[in-house]
């Protein structure tokens, strides 16, 4: 089997991700830092892995580490061992910790956070709005950043004033170019100002979902204050990351298929299969790390080895031919049915899947129905991905707003 080594500088994701499926459905890849593990690529094998009780999430699992070849200064050690969490665990440890955080991120709980959504969007159209007008624009940065990190932070209870340093540490976090002797203090800041928050929240409780978890863990139900703190830190991780990309890919699938756009700003085209249509055909998540065979694995024609990594690699599998038919390789916003996986399936579904969706199917409408005329600034070939394996994640999104809906000639 030829190993794949995944580029550290995302210069070429979709070819990669045909790379992998061709492979076949297994295959073995280096992660950068000379790392080597195996990639589900396929749909179907996929969907068996995420729920056969044989891949699980205990590292010590895992043969390189338990031989010592994992260093901690590895720009990946926080996406491979963050700490325990409901990340990290399975079965009934498992289920402890992730019963909270699903009880707060309910359809119908999340249903409620729609008033809040619609003021934060309006309040991040109205500064769109206020920018000098014809001069490119950031979406990423000006729109689409701020408000799922608005939105993530309300319900964990952070407060805005600690953003700028979320941002600064989570860019170190996720991306492969941070240096290794900068990983350890890294992690090790992480840990600090989520502590605070958390000592913050313990001194005065708010109702937020920190507080909550807190509360939890004093009247019973054990958490302890390391699974408190990686839980919150795990939380504002998937809770803004993801739904930036979302937007940010959503804008650029229009953008590069007009007649679509075109069905969607006259209503022929609804807003839910353009989100979910790009969550299948350029998902926010190329990689997710990592899970561990407990014994060998048949997967297709191949072997997951006992004590080996896998990675769940979305961005190969949600083009799969062998689920999606040969048109798996086209935007297509009118697909149905489109039953992708990009939230992850099985026991560690993403809790917050109902929350991204929310929040895309609100600020996504009435961006386009504030500026309808808006397009990419450069050519779709100039945007850049940032040094991150596991996100599919642009630099920035520059674009032309166009005149606001009602202040046209």
């Amino acid at each position: 089997m030829t190993r794949i080594a995944l580029d550290p500088f995302v210069t070429d994701l979709d070819g990669e991700s045909a790379a992998l499926r061709a492979a076949g459905p297994l295959a073995e890849v280096e992660l950068p830092g000379g790392v080597h593990v195996y990639a589900v690529t396929r749909h179907a094998e996929a969907r068996a892995l995420l729920t056969d009780s044989r891949v699980v999430k205990d590292i010590n699992v895992w043969n390189a580490w338990q031989r010592g070849e994992i260093p901690m200064d590895w720009p990946l050690i926080g996406l491979a061992n963050p700490g325990r969490s409901m990340l990290t665990v399975d079965g009934a440890d498992h289920r402890r910790l992730r019963t909270l955080v699903a009880q707060a991120l309910t359809v119908k709980r999340v249903e409620r956070l729609r008033a809040g959504i619609e003021a934060l969007t309006n309040a991040s159209l109205e500064k769109l709005a206020a920018l000098p007008a014809g001069a490119p624009v950031d979406l990423k940065a000006e729109f689409a950043y701020p408000l799922p990190m608005n939105v993530i932070s309300e319900l964990m209870g952070v407060d805005a004033a600690d953003h700028p340093r979320l941002k600064e540490l989570f860019e170190k976090f996720f991306s492969t170019q941070t240096p290794p002797e900068e990983v350890p203090q890294m992690m090790a800041d992480l840990g600090t100002l989520f502590t605070k928050i958390v000592d913050s929240k313990r001194a005065n409780p708010g109702d937020d979902l920190t507080s909550a978890l807190i509360a939890a863990s004093e009247d019973g139900d054990h958490l302890s204050d390391e699974e408190i703190v990686n839980t919150l830190q795990l939380i504002i991780a998937a809770g803004h990351e993801t739904t930036i990309s979302l937007i940010v890919n959503v804008v650029e699938a229009l953008a590069t298929h007009p007649e679509q756009r075109k069905k969607v700003l006259n209503g022929e085209i609804g807003w839910d299969g353009v989100i979910e249509e790009t969550l299948r055909w350029n998902t926010p998540t190329s990689h997710v790390l990592i899970r561990f065979a407990t014994e060998d694995i048949e997967v297709g024609d191949k072997v997951l080895p006992k004590g080996e990594g896998l990675i769940v690699s979305f961005g190969a599998l949600g083009r799969d031919e062998e689920q999606y038919g040969p048109t798996a390789g086209e935007f297509d916003a009118t697909r149905t049915p489109n039953r992708h996986i990009a939230f992850g399936h099985g026991p560690h579904i993403c809790p917050g899947a109902a929350l991204s969706r929310l929040e895309a199917g609100i600020a996504l409408p009435a961006l386009y129905e504030r500026f309808p005329e808006l397009d990419l600034a450069v050519p779709a070939s100039e945007l850049r991905n940032k040094p991150i394996v596991t996100q599919n994640d642009l630099h920035e999104l520059p674009v032309e707003l166009g005149c606001p809906f009602g202040h046209g000639t």
